[in-house]
């Protein structure tokens, strides 16, 4: 079979990670893969933000537990070394889309590096907070961004291949 589709059958959704970095060459290429996605009339409005710095990561992560409401303790991150956050420009229609497709690129690339992934909500709400806002100052990111999601990156502490069955009957065709 194709490469491309092998890799798509392949990904999953990655819940606890190696305490070992990425090497920069893969974030790199993790993060070039997300520069190539689509985007509502190639507007190409999406930044993403890789954070390798382990108190900002534990930050947070802090935060991103307490918006979702668990137990302290708990790392909503599932000890990923890195956090890869993506970000739409709101004055664009399409951006949740945009920051969407560029999430599914990045975890597609992670895992044909052998890397693992796992999508985490709640990034709306933590740049909505002045904490996150001043950050992307720090950056010096002007605009009007929202959060539309993180991408714990790393290593996986396991082997993951448990394919879980496909639900039948959510395809129709039209001839």
């Amino acid at each position: 079979m194709n490469e491309v589709l092998e890799t798509l059958k392949a990904r999953r959704s990655v819940r606890l990670f190696k305490s070992d970095l990425p090497t920069d060459d893969e974030l790199k290429a993790i993060v070039e893969a997300g520069l190539y996605a689509p985007s509502g009339r190639n507007m190409q409005e999406v930044i993403t933000i890789v954070v390798k710095n382990k108190e900002l990561r534990d930050e947070i992560a802090e935060v991103n537990r307490q918006i979702g409401g668990w137990k302290e303790g708990f790392d909503p991150f599932y000890q990923a070394p890195v956090i890869i956050i993506v970000l739409g420009n709101k004055e664009r229609p399409t951006h949740v889309y945009d920051g969407s497709v560029a999430l599914e690129n990045m975890m597609l690339a992670a895992t044909s590096l052998g890397l693992g992934s796992c999508w985490i909500h709640r990034a709306k709400e933590e740049f909505e907070m002045p904490r996150f806002k001043q950050l992307l100052k720090d950056l010096h990111i002007e605009g009007d961004w929202e959060g539309i999601g993180h991408l714990a990156i790393g290593y996986p502490a396991k082997d993951n291949n448990d394919v879980p069955k496909r639900k039948e009957g959510r395809v129709y065709t039209i001839d």
